[in-house]
């Protein structure tokens, strides 16, 4: 059988359907239709085919004989010749031709998997990140530390400033009358938070507990309730109590109020620190590397991958992101305002990313083939024992997963980590 390639990583082939191969066609659509026959004389389903095909002819199970003579015949085409098909066949079939008795032959065009032409994959040059901390970054990390432990006091002398607490009673009219939703006593806001309308805060700078004092505010004009939306308003404040946040001294007591193991001065935190941040740069620079040189090696490569590939590679993606909404009660619609994007984009944006996937993932293929790269049976038994170890808790059995994963897919897994790993000990790495 000749097969045509087709740009798009598409083929064309001509299959031949014998007429032994319609023969038997013919008699498992006999079996198919007859179920549902009733035939005088005979009880339903058990007529002879002779019977049958003098009552109704043969023609009348060409239908049911010729769908199963393409699915015999284009299966076995495609196993002979080691076509590796990513969709449904395109067939073209002159079904008036057909004829007991005779061969006869149909067209195939179907979308395959992809030659990948490798460019360099050996000594890409890729850039790492810094693997360990300046003073800068550790300072900035117990600055950090000394805010989450801040304390709120409250303030005993002084007026209200920025980033103050104010505790305080209000009551807001327009023209003189209260309005719906504008009281509240011992109202708590973080001055300069702009939790209030444009002009409130600032305004009560400078007040001192116990104090009055009016407030006069104009509402947004696109205010989310719109009988307040444009209008002046009057806020009556009377403010009771100072919060500031108190942000702790770095000494040992502060260290040891922490309380990790082992660490009880400011010298052993900042090596504590250092030490955590360190191990979490070098875990990001190899993330890094490894991300970089399969990165490179794809941008090297050429080759095409059908529309086809693409779609049912997104639509996997996007069956698995409505799962994951799904499991927090979250409504996709909604998922999707609050990422600022319509349906449109979010499906554009998935093909994008699944065509990213797919060419990585082939350019690895292609790179594991080519070293020949293979996965030894102790390393596959390794993988399956490591993946019954992970579900120890739920008492998961080596067996169990075996059945639950093929075997090839951890071929897959194995070979393909042998392949990054190549990447990069051929690497050319620069380090700054």
């Amino acid at each position: 059988m000749i097969v045509d390639k087709l740009s798009g990583s598409r083929v064309h082939f001509e299959v031949t359907v014998t007429k032994t191969l319609f023969e038997h066609s013919l008699d498992h659509a006999f079996q198919e239709v007859i179920k549902k026959v009733e035939i005088k004389g005979f009880r339903k389903g058990k007529a002879p085919r002779t019977v049958y095909e003098a009552r109704f002819g043969v023609e009348s199970l060409y239908e049911e004989a010729i769908k199963h003579a393409l699915q015999e015949s284009y299966y076995e085409a495609v196993i002979e010749n080691n076509i590796e098909v990513v969709s449904q066949p395109k067939i073209d079939l002159d079904v008036a031709s057909v004829r007991r008795g005779e061969d006869f032959t149909y067209k195939v065009t179907v979308a395959v998997k992809p030659e990948v032409q490798l460019g360099e994959y050996l000594n890409l040059e890729v850039k790492a990140l810094p693997e360990t901390v300046t003073e800068a970054e550790l300072g900035l990390r117990i600055d950090q530390e000394r805010e989450r432990n801040a304390e709120m006091v409250l303030k005993e002398n002084g007026a209200l400033e920025n980033n103050d607490t104010a505790v305080f009673d209000f009551l807001g009219t327009i023209d003189g009358v209260p309005f719906e939703g504008g009281s509240a006593e011992n109202h708590e806001l973080v001055i300069g938070s702009g939790g209030f309308i444009p002009g409130f805060e600032d305004q009560m700078i400078g007040m001192t507990p116990e104090s009055t004092k009016d407030v006069k505010v104009t509402f947004p004009k696109d205010y989310h309730e719109q009988s307040l939306a444009g209008k002046e308003a009057v806020f009556k404040v009377t403010l009771h109590e100072i919060k500031t946040r108190v942000v702790p001294e770095l000494t040992d007591d502060f260290v040891k109020e922490l309380g990790i193991e082992n660490v009880s001065t400011v010298k052993e935190y900042q090596t504590y620190l250092k030490t955590d941040m360190d191990r979490q740069k070098q875990i990001q620079s190899k993330n890094h590397i490894l991300k970089s040189v399969i990165e490179a090696a794809t941008e090297k490569a050429s080759f095409e991958i059908p529309e086809e590939m693409i779609k049912e590679e997104a639509s996997r993606l996007d069956d698995q992101n409505r799962r994951q909404i799904k499991q927090y009660n979250l409504d996709f619609k909604i998922y999707l305002q609050y990422l600022g994007k319509t349906e449109e984009d979010y499906l554009r944006e998935l093909e994008m990313q699944a065509e990213k996937t797919l060419r990585q993932q082939l350019v690895i293929e292609a790179i594991a083939k080519k070293e020949k790269l293979e996965a030894t049976k102790d390393e596959i038994e390794k993988k399956y024992q490591e993946i019954s170890e992970q579900y120890s808790s739920q008492n998961i059995t080596v067996e169990q997963v075996r059945q639950a994963i093929p075997e090839s897919a951890i071929i897959e897994e194995i070979t393909h980590k042998k392949a990054v790993d190549l990447l990069v000990e051929k690497a050319n790495i620069i380090r700054e």
